[in-house]
Order: structure tokens, then C-alpha cells, then sequence
């Protein structure tokens, strides 16, 4: 009979930056991308932003793989089904230790994202850990099921926006209208929605907006 154990150990893992962290930035953003991703490519879709005055933080997946079987190009997932309470943790470990590295708790102006699957690994830190932030953008995924309106209540002063392509094959109409009403209960004041024609993808001229 075969039996499954549990141990635990320190593992190191990396993230990513784009641009300086000076007496002249205006907005740090903290980044989760999706599955598929490494985060070093992932802040392409920041290059556009103020260099001076956006400071970008681009954490990592912890599980790596090959995209195609040429197995040459790595992407990254933060979760799967697969004993999803004890890797949460372990998601939410990592980025308590980015926080601190960062020193994102005297930010200037906190924007945290989260892109597909990093939806889910964001909002969730925020739920669990009481992260404060100036904005939650929330860009082509769903919050998780577990959470609720009580989660995100000591955010007095957040600006909340959903957006997502309107041909985005991971979202389609119905589950659009079921995910938008489940949003304006989750986050009842200071809550937007922005669409744009497109799929899939991260749009990098609504992020200009926001920094």
C-alpha cells in the first residue's frame, strides 16, 4: 500500500524588476502573471510605463515546465488542483517574503495586478494576509469561490477594476455576467469595469492609465 507523506524545507525562488526604485517614483506595482509566464518576460507589458516614476515588481511561479516539446521555452503556474490548500500557502509565503524584500508596506502608491491565473494568487493574498493597496487591478481572471465581500472590507479607500477583452475564450458571455455581478458584491464601492476589443491577452494600453 502506498502512503503519502509531508516534510517541509526552504526553497529559493527569484522575481523580477523593471526600472529603479528613486526619490522620484510616483507608483510601485506588484505583478502576478499567468500560467505560462516566467515574470522577466511577463514586465514587457510594462516597458511603456514612466521609467521615473513606475517602480514594477514582477513575482515568480515556483513551478516551472516546458511549454512545448521542442523543451526549450519555460512558462510557470502558481497552482493547480493538486493540494491546493498547502501550495496556496506556500504562494502566499513566497509574496510575504517579496513584501518584505520590497518594503511595500511605505510604498508611495501600491497598484497590485494580477493577470489569468494570477487573479486568483492575488486576490487571495490580499484576502488572507490584509495586504493594503491603492488599487486592485484584476485583468482577464476570476477572484476564487472561496472569497467573500467580508475578505476585502478593510479596504476602505481601494479603487477596484475588472478588465478583460470581450473576445477572451476563457470568459465567455455568461460567465462574464455571473463573474461582473459576483464582483460588484465582492467589492461594492469603487468598483469598474473596463473592456477592450481582444482576446486573452494583456492590454498594455489600459495599464498606461492606471500609472
Amino acid at each position: 500500500m502506498s502512503t503519502e507523506k509531508e516534510l517541509s524545507y526552504q526553497i529559493t525562488n527569484t522575481y523580477s524588476v523593471l526600472n529603479d526604485f528613486t526619490e522620484k517614483t510616483k507608483t510601485v506595482w506588484l505583478v502576478c502573471h499567468g500560467i505560462g509566464y516566467l515574470s522577466r518576460y511577463f514586465l514587457r507589458h510594462f516597458y511603456h510605463l514612466n521609467a521615473e516614476e513606475n517602480y514594477i515588481i514582477a513575482p515568480q511561479a515556483q513551478s516551472k515546465y516546458y511549454l512545448n516539446n521542442d523543451y526549450k521555452h519555460v512558462g510557470a503556474s502558481w497552482l493547480t488542483k493538486e493540494r491546493r490548500e498547502e501550495e496556496t500557502e506556500n504562494v502566499l509565503n513566497y509574496l510575504d517574503e517579496v513584501y518584505k524584500a520590497e518594503n511595500l508596506k511605505n510604498a508611495p502608491k501600491l497598484i497590485i495586478l494580477g493577470y489569468s491565473q494570477g487573479v486568483s494568487v492575488a486576490t487571495r493574498w490580499i484576502a488572507k494576509r490584509k495586504i493594503k493597496c491603492d488599487e486592485l487591478i484584476m485583468h482577464s481572471g476570476k477572484v476564487p469561490a472561496e472569497l467573500n465581500a467580508e475578505d476585502f472590507k478593510f479596504l476602505k479607500n481601494t479603487n477596484f477594476t475588472s478588465i478583460y477583452g470581450t473576445e477572451d475564450e476563457y470568459l465567455k458571455n455568461g460567465i462574464i455576467r455571473v463573474e461582473e455581478r459576483r464582483l460588484k458584491r465582492l467589492f461594492p464601492n469603487n468598483f469598474k469595469i473596463k473592456t477592450y476589443e481582444g482576446g486573452h491577452e494583456v492590454n498594455a494600453e489600459l495599464m498606461a492609465e492606471f500609472g
